[in-house]
């Protein structure tokens, strides 16, 4: 499938940080993952990732000996990003969309089963 046929598709995003507690979402400094499930069952996923977040993880982990004394930090599907708000989370995904570099981004994930489909809004897969 090109990318250009997701700009066609509904889809749900859901982002970690908001099934978090209170006061526990610094946009400054955060790391959460990101799922975009597509009409089509398709599901992708990545790891968004604040410069603010890898430059703490950097310190505390000179401090901790994790990571070779910081020397190096590592994360699979990782998309940095300067404020891990949803609405730049959005804008982002949105971005990668329109410009069809969404699929080199995020990493595609199992389809949604059919028994799934209670989870998701009646009809939502549907529109395709």
């Amino acid at each position: 499938m090109k990318g250009t046929d997701l700009k066609y598709l509904s889809k749900i995003i859901w982002i970690e940080a908001e099934v978090w507690a209170e006061g526990q979402w610094d946009i400054e400094d955060v790391n959460t993952d990101v799922i975009v499930t597509f009409s089509n069952r398709m599901k992708w996923i990545a790891s968004f990732f604040t410069y603010k977040y890898i430059q703490t993880r950097s310190n505390e982990n000179k401090s901790s000996g994790e990571c070779m004394n910081g020397a190096y930090f590592w994360s699979s599907d990782m998309v940095l990003i300067d404020i891990g708000s949803k609405e730049r989370i959005l804008e982002v995904i949105h971005y990668l969309i329109e410009t069809d570099k969404f699929q080199v981004v995020f990493k595609r994930y199992s389809d949604v089963d059919p028994e799934e489909g209670e989870f998701y809004p009646i009809g939502f897969f549907d529109n395709k």
